[in-house]
């Protein structure tokens, strides 16, 4: 199965843990696509309260880095493989307990959020790190365009099919049915990942040191605060979007198209720009990506019809893509070429988590003051304007980064 997998990708030179480390992501993708969405939908039909919606996510946030830290000490000390497949049951309890407390979910959203935001931790720190330790610079964009691919099939395929079991079944009993589902991906995942070859753990957890090394290494302090500016969009955007959607069209179908769109432009441009894509014009693509990603919300200003927002999901699926194919690989590079990368490549992984993390809660944040002072309905696309902005001004923070530049060697 490997062999064809290789031939069929025309890439002789991947390894085995790639590809079912590419097969796991994919499951992950099309489980939370399937489901993610529509939880904050299911969540916000129950309490119609923007404040539960917006504390729901702000507990996942929280809850994320505190997480990445015990996930990252955990990985110094057991097989990286377990640090993952630990996320991927987590995230497993999570559907099984928005499935047993099904219609008062709304009343656990903060129990809900942290239950997530643990699931999160665990799978991301692992994934993260495997994926640095699996992958070579020669590998590292095809892997991550190729991955984004996966995503984009399961942007496309889950959302629409949630949508439509959510419309053609009554009350809630849709929003069961995917939940199951994505339980059902999740645990498949869990039996893919062990045949993952096992990951020794050895060293000790240096979590401060790497925090400290940003007044050392100039280019780990500017990837550091673009992952601040990264995370201040999204944190938002992550939800307020899909709400705002569903507020506009009262249909959960229409926000699987919404995502269908979406996904379709960006499964054909994260295969795309994993081909195009060279590491010097890396910057200039995060610039071009990052000032139309930003340009596009003023459509959520003006688009009070759905084929606007579907232009919308269009230029949001065009653009993703450019901008975060080469981000990632930035972003590896210069982790990979900083102080004791091979050593502190888990503490690496935790320090940006946090700091993509705090500009998340610092989004969220803002979100809620801003809607104790602006009626919702009339005040989500300014929030979203105000905090769109994010990945522009990521370009503003590395173009200064230099990839040549080897890592310090103080101690």
């Amino acid at each position: 199965m490997v062999s064809k997998l290789r031939a069929w990708l025309s890439r002789e030179n991947v390894s085995k843990d790639l590809l079912l480390l590419l097969l796991i992501g994919g499951l992950y993708s099309l489980g939370i696509f399937l489901s993610s969405t529509f939880v904050n939908i299911y969540l916000w039909k129950q309490s119609n309260s923007y404040t539960d919606i917006a504390l729901y996510n702000l507990s996942i946030y929280i809850l994320q880095p505190l997480t990445f830290i015990l996930a990252g000490k955990c990985a110094k000390r057991i097989d990286r493989v377990i640090v993952l497949r630990t996320g991927v049951i987590v995230l497993s309890l999570f559907f099984l307990t928005v499935l047993l407390v099904g219609e008062r979910a709304a009343t656990f959203n903060i129990l809900l959020g942290s239950l997530l935001g643990v699931g999160y931790g665990f799978y991301w720190l692992a994934y993260n790190v495997l994926t640095f330790e699996i992958t070579e610079p020669d590998t590292r964009d095809f892997f991550n365009g190729f991955l984004g691919v996966l995503q984009s099939l399961g942007g496309m395929t889950g959302p629409l099919l949630a949508g439509f079991i959510i419309s053609r079944l009554n009350n809630f009993t849709g929003y069961t049915v995917i939940f199951a589902i994505s339980f059902g991906l999740f645990i498949v995942a869990v039996m893919v990942s062990f045949g993952l070859s096992r990951r020794k753990a050895r060293g000790n957890f240096s979590f401060r040191r790497i925090v400290m090394e940003r007044k050392h290494n100039p280019n780990w302090n500017k990837i550091l605060n673009a992952h601040i500016s990264q995370g201040f969009r999204e944190g938002t955007f992550l939800f307020a979007v899909s709400i705002w959607i569903f507020l506009m069209t009262n249909d959960e179908l229409f926000l699987g198209v919404f995502n269908l769109v979406y996904s379709a432009f960006s499964f054909l441009f994260f295969f795309l720009v994993s081909q195009w894509i060279k590491p010097r014009r890396r910057k200039k693509a995060i610039f071009i990506s990052g000032l139309s990603l930003y340009l596009s919300v003023l459509i959520l200003l003006i688009g009070d019809s759905m084929s606007l927002l579907l232009v919308y999901a269009g230029i949001a699926g065009i653009f993703f893509p450019l901008f975060y194919v080469p981000y990632l690989s930035l972003t590896y590079d210069v982790i990979g070429k900083s102080w004791n990368a091979g050593e502190m490549r888990i503490e690496y992984i935790v320090v940006r988590e946090i700091f993509l993390d705090l500009g998340r809660i610092l989004s969220i944040l803002t979100f809620l003051m801003a809607i104790t002072m602006i009626q919702p309905e009339t005040g989500i696309p300014y929030i979203l304007l105000l905090v769109g902005g994010g990945h522009f001004f990521i370009y503003f923070f590395i173009k200064g980064i230099d990839t040549k530049m080897a890592g310090t060697s103080h101690n």
